[in-house]
């Protein structure tokens, strides 16, 4: 990689660049994006000279803070086409699928009822709605997936009954980049009577979304999955259906009027931001989506899917690898080298200076439907490039070269 290169690449992508100056060949987007410049100078001018607190002072700086934090909710809505008032800040994705749990589901579900989630879901899609069997006695179904590693809709419309009220799939899969066919999910939901959460964790900084076009109930992703800060996430639901729920936390802001004797709540979103918000995080989300528009969705995926396309037509002329997931799988390659696990693998290409995601990725029952116990996966960001693949096929030989 030339000097020229690798100072571009520091001056935006400074967490890509080593101390002495090599290029980290960071493969592992999937679990955490790299953090773009501009994001992280938003987060310090948030943090240190614009700083103050919101929805609570009456100064100046307090008020401007407002008006940025509630401009950010602005921006994170039209990234996904919903409005402002039906987006909820959360700490991420698994704390917007237990709001939705916690609150629409203790509400609605009853001993009888059923969910339909998938295989290849993360643990966070599966664990809340275990807790909330706990509590109501629903059932869960699982959805079974196509030999290439998509979510089987053909099964799914097969097992939905009017028993169902809610439906839960990735809209990609963080294991296998397959991307769900939404429209179509929404629509078999919705002709049992369900609702239908998708966790777009994985979709939204590579294909654009429109919740209003897909009819979709709930939708929930994370930040720092899309160039953003930790700590900060969305869920966004229809209106009506936030109107309808009870807080799931109690504390300040999310509250109309509190007397020891009754609390009356909020409106939407803000019954559901109890406490000083993520103010500095939600900040420089709003900066990481403005970055990620700019760029262009649809650059964005054509760049990462010929990224994987490349890293795909490698990886299978090697005959002791066996890859997961479609062949147009969503910036995301999972694979296993035979007599190898995937920790030792991980291990051996950290010393190439490749970073790799090797385990279960909090997906074990994916795991077990796949056969092995784990897998090892390189995901691909706006950063990503040839080199990248050049070095993870270089640290997979010597690898190879080590076991024997």
């Amino acid at each position: 990689m030339s000097t020229d290169t690798l100072t571009r690449t520091a001056t935006q992508w400074p967490g890509l660049v080593h101390a002495d100056g090599r290029r980290w060949h960071y493969l592992d987007t999937a679990a955490t994006a790299q953090k773009p410049q501009v994001v992280i100078d938003a987060t310090a001018n948030a943090m240190g000279r614009d700083y103050a607190t919101v929805h609570r002072g009456v100064y100046t700086r307090s008020a401007e803070m407002t008006l940025a934090y509630e401009a950010a909710r602005r921006t994170v809505a039209a990234l996904i086409g919903g409005d402002e008032s039906e987006v909820v800040f959360t700490r991420g994705a698994t704390e917007a699928i237990n709001l939705v749990a916690q609150s629409w589901g203790v509400a609605n579900l009853r001993p009888g009822d059923r969910v339909l989630l998938s295989q290849l879901e993360h643990h966070s899609n599966i664990v809340p709605w275990q807790l909330i069997r706990e509590r109501t006695g629903l059932e869960i179904d699982v959805c079974p997936l196509t030999a290439d590693g998509r979510i089987d809709l053909d099964a799914a419309e097969r097992m939905l009954t009017p028993a169902h009220k809610l439906v839960a799939f990735a809209h990609v899969s963080n294991v296998l980049g397959s991307v769900l066919d939404a429209p179509r999910a929404v629509a078999l939901a919705h002709g049992v009577g369900a609702m239908i959460l998708l966790d777009g964790c994985q979709a939204v900084a590579r294909l654009p979304v429109d919740v209003a076009a897909l009819g979709c109930d709930f939708y929930v992703f994370s930040g720092h999955k899309l160039y953003g800060p930790t700590g900060i996430g969305a869920l966004w639901a229809k209106a009506d259906i936030l109107a309808e729920m009870g807080p799931w936390q109690g504390g300040g802001s999310m509250i109309d009027r509190v007397t020891f004797a009754q609390t009356t709540w909020a409106p939407a979103p803000q019954r559901f931001e109890a406490g000083t918000p993520a103010i500095i995080e939600a900040l420089g989300l709003a900066t990481a989506v403005d970055f990620v528009r700019d760029a262009g969705l649809d650059a964005i995926h054509a760049h990462e899917t010929a990224l994987v396309a490349q890293a795909r037509a490698e990886l299978s002329r090697i005959n002791s690898v066996t890859l997961f997931g479609p062949e147009d799988s969503a910036g995301i390659v999972s694979f296993a080298l035979e007599g190898v696990h995937p920790h030792d693998l991980g291990t051996i290409l950290d010393e190439e200076n490749v970073a790799i995601r090797a385990g279960h990725h909090c997906a074990q029952p994916l795991m077990e439907y796949l056969g092995v116990p784990a897998t090892a996966r390189a995901s691909f960001g706006i950063y990503s490039d040839e080199s990248d693949i050049a070095a993870l096929l270089r640290g997979i030989e010597r690898t190879m070269r080590i076991f024997g």
